[in-house]
């Protein structure tokens, strides 16, 4: 289910992911600062013996003075990869870093992987039986059945720690959850139901033993494998299989679905056909989840039924049924209590969490999240998008009280509203950001303009927005570098994608006859010199094809400086009215999201100007979904000491204070007294003192210089800097931006297309 293909990029893309800059997708790095001899002394010896004594001692201090309460190992024997089959240990390291990545991302769980070169169940419990006390729990991955039973089983019966296959009950927790909302929608209940699971591999037994210890009777559930129907007497099963076995005269899977309540496939595409669907009983509930394809499609179940509640694997039907909603948050809660296992009490748990998650109104902060959608309750969305960032806090505490509740937890939490404020903090919302955005668009397809078409990166970034049905790209530039570079990078150099340039006469006679009206008094420029600039500047052209409404968006840049693009594009796009123009940049950095602007226009901004652009920056930040606590940055804090370069700082606070603005903001004060908590206690009559979050610059300079050297010496997330104030939709990404990071900007263009008004402009 969570193994989805979908073919947004080459091989050799996917290649040169892995291999670029570092290779591979997991490094580790210190927490501690070891810039000192005596960093170095206390980190290794002789400071380390204290640690290692007191652990001795006290086996339970290795929580407390290690990485051991936060490290999962990822481990897999590579036997059924992805649903390619057994390619081996080596082959399977890839998938177990992406593993690794994910556990990172969503729960902020540092985990490691370990590829055991082993066929031998024996030799893979005793393996991870040996190398376990280095960690936190164990993720089993990719591991055939019946193997998969075995170690799993007897690694639970030995160690201390959490073990949990994934493959099985991270399916197994959110296709409960699914089934909860779906039956308390169809007022069915959870006794009398009659369930066929279609498959019987390791998913499907796990999601059957768990629907069975949420209440459904084990009788009334028939599985079905490819010989048919897995009944009492037939011969040739394995132990697993016989505990699934019930006593039935159904033996395919078209008599078991007849007047059945509930279909799940875990299984093959087309399994279930629309004929069978027409059997079922009224309200009928259809969980089909065989990736990449599922058993059946909603539209076919639509063609016979309009009652059928429906799930898939897939994101692009409601309803999808993804691990992603499971593992790392209940990873999450099972760490922060240390708890010595994941027993069935949090497994349920986390079912009914995810369950009630979905029945909860929807707040404004989430539907930001999600792409402007507020999803209600009820059979299209009986499952959290895995967008929500609620999942964060909701899922992990649940977990955690039911492992204190069934006695497995070592330590206690006292204050749960404190842990999920705690939880909330620990994720980077720039990836929840970009995900809402991305979801908007996908609703309202812009056309937006990839203006250095014949770069690679740029190229790339246009395919992937094309791919991902982020909207329709169109690339500027010539014809045949384009399509030398698509066969670079590994495509066909007949990829369907548009190609515009100044040889389409037509449009260009459009843009010169628009650029000559709009410079010709205030430029004092000919026809002529309109025409030459449309012909050789690719720029100059992309931006006019904006302003002519021949493209809704447009990113440039990468291939030349900020300002050289800058310079190009208002010549042919003015302010917007009654705005400034400034660069403003979204920064997140071990938990802390902050924007900093003027980062790339205005080089030295006078009060009014720092004023209105306090003002731009508040609104925008609303719209990434923040409440906007501005600080004017200086040398000085509150005129100490006081200089005539800290009064225009002061000036645009007095401004601010005139104007009674809906955001809180103060100044001038220093970086740190802005954004560190220990500062509250001197200036307690400051509200935004240790907690702001937007930095108005005294300068351009010392707006550049602060974000690049925050990206390069750290490790930062940057998305930025975005044009702020320009009167038509466009980004311009600066010198060498990656792939990802000029997609970003070309779906914030696309967005901004759609939700700030230019009709003025």
């Amino acid at each position: 289910m969570k193994k989805t293909k979908i073919d947004h990029y080459t091989d050799k893309e996917a290649l040169d992911y892995h291999r670029h800059n570092k290779p591979g997708k997991i490094e580790i790095s210190s927490s501690k600062n070891m810039t000192t001899k005596r960093d170095l002394a206390l980190a290794y010896s002789p400071g380390v013996a204290a640690p290692v004594k007191a652990i001795s001692e006290n086996p339970e201090t290795a929580f407390d003075y290690t990485s051991k309460g936060n490290l999962v190992a990822v481990i897999s024997n590579g036997s059924a990869i992805l649903g390619m089959g057994n390619l081996g240990a080596l082959a399977s390291k890839p998938v177990m870093e992406g593993k690794a990545v994910l556990f990172k991302r969503f729960a902020d769980i540092d985990s490691i992987d370990l590829e055991i070169d082993s066929q031998d169940h024996n030799e893979i419990i005793n393996s991870v039986k040996n190398f376990a006390p280095s960690f936190g729990g164990i993720n089993l991955e990719d591991i055939a059945a019946p193997d998969c039973f075995i170690i799993e089983e007897k690694l639970k019966e030995i160690l201390d720690i959490p073990v949990f296959h994934d493959d099985q009950h991270g399916t197994a927790i959110i296709t409960t959850a699914a089934l909860i909302n779906a039956l308390d929608i169809t007022k069915k209940k959870i006794d009398e139901v009659k369930i066929v699971v279609n498959g019987a591999g390791a998913s499907a037994m796990a999601c059957a033993n768990l629907f069975k210890k949420s209440g459904v009777p084990k009788k009334n559930i028939t599985m079905v494998d490819r010989t048919g129907v897995i009944y009492s007497g037939r011969e040739n099963l394995n132990q697993w299989k016989t505990a699934h076995a019930i006593e039935t005269k159904h033996r395919t899977l078209s008599d078991a679905i007849n007047n059945a309540d509930v279909f799940l496939g875990l299984s093959a595409k087309g399994a279930l056909t629309k004929d069978m669907v027409k059997t079922m009983g009224k309200n009928p509930i259809i969980f089909a989840c065989a990736n990449p394809d599922p058993e059946i499609k909603p539209e076919e179940v639509a063609e016979v039924r309009n009652d059928a509640i429906m799930a898939t694997g897939r994101s692009d039907y409601p309803n999808q049924v993804n691990n992603l909603i499971g593992f790392p948050y209940i990873f999450r809660g099972a760490l922060d209590v240390r708890s010595k296992t994941i027993n069935e009490e949090m497994k349920i748990a986390a079912a009914h969490a995810i369950a009630n998650l979905a029945k909860e109104e929807v707040p404004d902060e989430v539907v930001a999240a999600m792409g402007g959608e507020r999803p209600h309750y009820g059979k299209d969305y009986i499952i959290p998008s895995t967008f929500d960032p609620r999942l964060i806090s909701v899922i992990p505490a649940a977990v955690a009280k039911a492992a204190i509740d069934s006695g497995v937890a070592r330590i206690n939490i006292k204050d749960f509203g404190n842990y999920k404020d705690q939880l909330r903090q620990r994720l980077d919302p720039t990836v929840t950001i970009m995900q809402g955005i991305n979801n908007y668009i996908k609703k309202k397809p812009k056309k937006v303009i990839f203006a250095d078409g014949e770069d690679e990166n740029m190229l790339k970034a246009a395919i992937a927005f094309k791919n991902s049905n982020l909207g329709v790209p169109i690339l500027v530039g010539k014809e045949d570098l384009i399509k030398n570079q698509l066969k670079k990078i590994g495509y066909s150099e007949n990829f369907d994608i548009e190609i515009t340039n100044s040889k389409d006469a037509k449009k260009r006679e459009k843009y010169v006859k628009y650029l000559f009206r709009k410079l010709q008094r205030n430029k004092g420029m000919l026809e002529r010199d309109c025409d030459r600039l449309i012909r050789n500047d690719r720029v100059i052209w992309a931006s006019c094809m904006v302003a002519c409404k021949d493209a809704d968006a447009m990113v440039t840049g990468n291939t030349r400086r900020y300002s050289s693009s800058l310079e190009k594009i208002t010549q042919v796009v003015d302010p917007r009215a009654g705005e400034i123009m400034f660069g403003l940049n979204l920064i997140v950095n071990r938990g802390k999201t902050i924007f900093i602007c003027d980062t790339s226009v205005i080089e030295y901004p006078d009060a009014n100007q720092l004023a209105e652009m306090a003002k731009s920056a508040a609104r925008v930040v609303r719209l990434f979904g923040f409440d906007p606590k501005v600080a004017f940055l200086s040398h000085s804090t509150f005129g100490e000491p006081a200089t005539d370069r800290t009064k225009r700082l002061s000036d645009a606070v007095k401004i601010l204070k005139k104007e009674k603005v809906d955001f809180k903001f103060d100044g001038e004060m220093q970086p740190d007294v802005a954004l560190e908590e220990l500062y509250k206690e001197l200036y307690p009559f400051s509200e935004i003192v240790g907690n702001s979050n937007v930095l108005i610059m005294p300068s351009q300079h010392s707006a550049a210089i602060s974000y690049k050297m925050i990206k390069s010496m750290s490790r930062a997330k940057v998305i930025g800097p975005l044009l702020i104030g320009l009167g038509l939709p466009i980004e311009i990404a600066p010198l060498r931006t990656s792939t990802s990071e000029i997609i970003n900007l070309a779906s914030i263009a696309a967005y901004s297309a759609d939700v700030i008004d230019y009709k003025n402009n």
